[in-house]
């Protein structure tokens, strides 16, 4: 196997690995406010979102410790270890209590933040600057086929349900914990990139990937990592790009546990608004892979950049928003057990909503990718610093906006997506315009 095709192929299996996992945790979060809704039991009262800004609270201050944890086991341990966390987290919800579900909550989030380090850390090693964008890509489609799979089974299995009970629970987070677990084995597949650098040249991602056995070595680079990104933090470029990010996760938030629960709560889709929810998370799943697909594998084939993709997105997005605001009603975010039997500007369409969750899916695909593609590009010898900080903004964002769609209304939330996407489109093309720049200087900017 040439040096190429042994590094796609270790992307092919990190994609895969995520891909498993995160059918399993996607779905866990777009049906977990729904099903806790549904419990009888007294002794439990947790919150879906409430849970989920937990984790992206503690997530996003792990993200400061992050590089030096990957340092130091490795990034192909340090993600094995992070799905083994995962697994538990779902596992919590075949039988529910408050304490469980909250401790998971913190455990997990600390588990995301290496997690995610290390997937860029591995993303990055085996990519170059010719290749950063098509891997990119291939990732984020592989990733993004988990929302169509565990919600297909939600769509069929839940259709004519008004109520969730103790039995489909149990059978959903069985059956998504034995997945999580198979993603995390598949991590040990990945194969183990050599060091091709000369005598003497140093790379950070090397470094990480270093199977050196002084402990005292390792330590050094645990803390050299830490060092790196207290640094990169306050670069002009990292705090830009930081708007940009700031975005993805209030939509992120938005479109993997707010819209869902909107969808679920609106009693004029009649008995169908449960299943609906599955048949939502296909659709983002479809948007987001359509988006990987065309803007990384194509990604060769461009000629203007990252630009054009981002402001794709943006629009994309405002006009899912104007959509969703005219289509759901306001307190669907926090409607009750029983539901919703408002509306808004026009009676709530089925139709209308899945459009919206394909355009939400779509609009996603082309930030997260371009954002990839730009980190690999500009961080290529501190992928490690560059994610975590990556994931840190991401993960805070999308903390806050879980605890306050516990009380803001739809046109709240839509509003600050709004505001703030705008503003990190702008970032976004400053960046970028940089990085045109650097590139032109060097190579041909149609091969990024």
């Amino acid at each position: 196997m040439t040096p190429d095709s042994k590094k796609l192929f270790n992307v092919l299996i990190l994609g895969i690995s995520f891909m498993f996992i995160f059918t399993a945790f996607q779905t866990c979060g777009n049906i977990a406010q729904t099903v806790i809704t549904n419990l009888n039991s007294t002794d439990f009262h947790g919150s879906g979102y409430t849970s989920m800004s937990v984790i992206y609270g503690v997530f996003s201050a792990s993200n400061l410790i992050s590089p030096s944890v990957v340092a130091l086991v490795g990034p192909q341990i340090s993600m094995f270890i992070s799905g083994i966390f995962y697994s538990l987290y779902i596992a919590v919800f075949i039988q529910p209590s408050t304490w469980s579900f909250y401790t998971a909550s913190v455990f997990i989030g600390i588990a995301a933040a290496v997690l995610w380090t290390a997937q860029g850390n591995c993303l990055t090693i085996n990519s170059d600057e010719n290749t950063i964008g098509r891997n990119s890509g291939v990732f984020w489609a592989l990733l993004q086929s988990s929302l169509f799979f565990g919600n297909l089974y939600i769509y069929f299995a839940w259709q004519g349900k008004t109520y969730i009970s103790e039995s489909d629970r149990r059978t959903v987070f069985i059956a998504l914990t034995v997945i999580s677990l198979v993603g995390t084995v598949l991590f040990f597949l990945i194969r183990k990139q050599e060091d091709t650098k000369a005598p003497g040249e140093e790379d950070s991602t090397n470094e990480i990937l270093g199977d050196s056995s002084s402990v005292r070595n390792k330590l050094m680079q645990a803390v050299d990592a830490f060092k790196r990104s207290i640094k990169l933090s306050f670069t002009k470029e990292i705090l830009l790009l930081s708007v940009t990010t700031a975005y993805t996760g209030l939509e992120l938030t938005f479109f993997s546990g707010v819209y869902g629960t909107c969808i679920g709560a609106v009693n004029r889709f009649g008995i169908e608004q449960k299943s609906l929810i599955g048949l939502s998370g296909i659709f983002i799943g479809v948007g987001e892979i359509l988006g990987g697909g065309i803007f990384g594998l194509l990604s060769k084939k461009s000629r203007f950049g990252r630009n054009p993709i981002v402001m794709l997105g943006i629009i994309v997005h405002f006009i899912a928003f104007y959509l969703i605001f005219v289509n759901m009603p306001s307190n669907a975010p926090v409607a009750p057990m029983e539901g919703t039997d408002d509306s808004a500007y026009m009676i709530p369409s089925k139709e209308v909503a899945i459009f919206c969750s394909f355009l939400l899916g779509l609009g996603d695909s082309c930030f997260n990718t371009q954002l990839l593609s730009i980190l690999g590009f500009l961080y290529s010898e501190d992928s490690a610093p560059a994610f975590a900080i990556f994931k840190f903004v991401q993960s805070i964002c999308a903390a806050v906006a879980y605890f306050y769609s516990n009380y803001f209304l739809l046109q709240w939330q839509l509003l600050i997506m709004v505001v703030v996407g705008f503003f990190g489109t702008i970032t976004f093309f400053a960046v970028e315009w940089k990085a045109a720049a650097l590139l032109a200087r060097g190579s041909d900017y149609s091969s990024i």
